[in-house]
């Protein structure tokens, strides 16, 4: 007999430590497998088949939006191709359903420019006006940290995780580490924003060599994520921008901006990080102000003389 919970605690360290994914990934593997294993009611894994597949499955279309039952089936099949791959089971059983997604396509938010240059005139506005030394250093990292964000086009987890010695201040590039430990450079192309992260690593220097993180606190700990959406929510109030912000948005204005600049998609894919082109071209569904550009000023209708 092949125990059920043994087998999802092996899977998800050979998760960790094999396919090096990170722990946000690894807490939603064993979320939807714990679900998985406690609605089946079954121990020994060699009993499951198709037809227990499939009524998971279909529970799961019940409960969650399509997105959501996408990745928890994408969960299940992962690990019964682990079962497979380390010949627990004989026949995976996924090999006999077929699912079919019909998944809303939900374009990325994106923050309006105007928008997010008064953000940003607002933090700075911080920086000179601040009543105190305390203020006036979290402000200049605050707008480190917005201006990182938007320059470079990083998830929030990857602008987080920056140790100090993966950003050179010399040439302007930085070392991420993306999803699955991924590796990918760039190369800021702003000396303004060059110029503040070097006044802000000159400010917090001992902060940082302190948690060995790029972006500190002032008692020395690391930046958290939940930290920067707090600043965020704190500068719009300031500006009065009624508009929801988030850190992923400043991702998808990176994407988008590049993309209506007629950048090619394939620099922005690797900018990015994204494993696929797939993924990326989600940011074609939003480059509406680019179409209309060209469909005015390059449609051949508008030489006609009728």
């Amino acid at each position: 007999m092949y125990n059920m919970q043994l087998l999802i605690q092996n899977y998800l360290e050979y998760c960790h430590t094999q396919k090096c994914l990170d722990l946000k990934t690894l807490k939603a593997y064993r979320i939807d497998l714990r679900q998985f294993s406690e609605q089946i009611h079954i121990e020994d894994v060699t009993q499951i088949n198709s037809s227990v597949l499939e009524q998971h499955i279909a529970s799961l279309h019940r409960q969650y939006c399509p997105k959501t039952a996408k990745r928890k089936i994408a969960t299940l099949k992962a690990f019964f191709h682990y079962l497979e791959y380390r010949e627990i089971i004989v026949f995976n059983p996924f090999n006999r359903i077929q699912i079919h997604f019909r998944e809303p396509v939900k374009l990325p938010k994106t923050i309006p420019l105007p928008t997010l240059e008064l953000l940003l005139t607002t933090i700075y506005a911080q920086c000179t006006t601040a009543t105190s030394s305390y203020q006036q250093r979290n402000a200049l990292r605050d707008a480190a940290v917005t201006e990182l964000l938007f320059s470079s086009g990083m998830r929030i987890s990857e602008l987080c995780a920056l140790r100090s010695d993966d950003i050179n201040l010399c040439d302007g590039t930085i070392l991420i580490y993306g999803k699955g430990s991924k590796e990918r450079r760039i190369q800021l192309g702003s000396k303004t924003v060059i110029a503040l992260l070097n006044k802000y690593h000159t400010e917090f220097h001992n902060q940082i060599h302190r948690c060995q993180h790029f972006f500190a606190n002032q008692n020395g700990t690391p930046l958290s994520d939940q930290s920067v959406r707090r600043m965020i929510n704190k500068y719009c109030s300031l500006a009065a921008i009624e508009m929801h912000i988030t850190p992923h948005m400043f991702r998808h204005t990176f994407a988008t901006s590049l993309l209506e600049a007629d950048v090619d998609i394939r620099y922005i894919q690797e900018m990015l990080g994204h494993s696929s082109i797939n993924i990326t071209e989600i940011y074609t569904h939003v480059a509406v102000a680019k179409q209309r550009d060209i469909l005015v000023n390059k449609h051949p209708r508008k030489d006609f003389k009728i």
